[in-house]
């Protein structure tokens, strides 16, 4: 990835990050509320793989968490590993394929969300199960009404790479 690439990846990722908190976060539709951040790192890692997932993941989750005030660290956990692993999706699988986009954020919501609930839990703070579920719905519905003019505008800003310029792409040895 070039550094361009790069800056116009960290670019999305901030001005997604104070969307979310500045905006999006007081939508509320049948107890989901839709998350660009999470839609937008679905686009940068399927185009760019996973070690620019993660680092854009680590990157989000750390705006998201000092902007909202939030515990520092939770968001960025999981935004790490949710960019790592639809990195690898597009490396090995699916970033050619027209439902990648909306399969991958329907898909890291539901972990996403699933995500919030074990690491609240295991820091011993309340973690309403019932209500997350209840949203969970609405909030994929949400994101998938955004996967599509998001992933457009990463894959304008971001050119798709082809697969020889991807450092680690898999190779299947025979």
């Amino acid at each position: 990835m070039s550094a361009l690439d790069g800056v116009k990846a960290a670019v999305l990722l901030f001005v997604a990050a104070v969307v979310q908190v500045a905006i999006l976060a007081q939508v509320h539709v049948l107890g989901g509320v839709p998350d660009i951040v999470l839609v937008s790192l679905v686009g940068v890692a399927l185009l760019r793989g996973s070690v620019t997932g993660a680092v854009g993941g680590f990157y989000a989750g750390l705006l998201v968490d000092s902007a909202a005030l939030g515990e520092l660290g939770l968001t960025s956990l999981l935004l790490t590993i949710a960019g790592y692993w639809i990195g690898r999706y597009g490396e090995t699988t699916g970033r050619d394929r027209t439902h990648a986009p909306f399969l991958s954020v329907a898909v890291v919501t539901v972990l996403y969300a699933l995500g919030v609930l074990v690491v609240r839990f295991v820091l011993g703070e309340p973690a309403p199960a019932g209500a997350v579920l209840r949203g969970l719905g609405p909030a994929i519905l949400m994101n998938l009404a955004l996967a599509a003019p998001v992933y457009a505008l990463v894959r304008r800003l971001l050119r798709p790479l082809d697969r020889d310029e991807l450092s680690t792409e898999v190779q299947l040895l025979g």
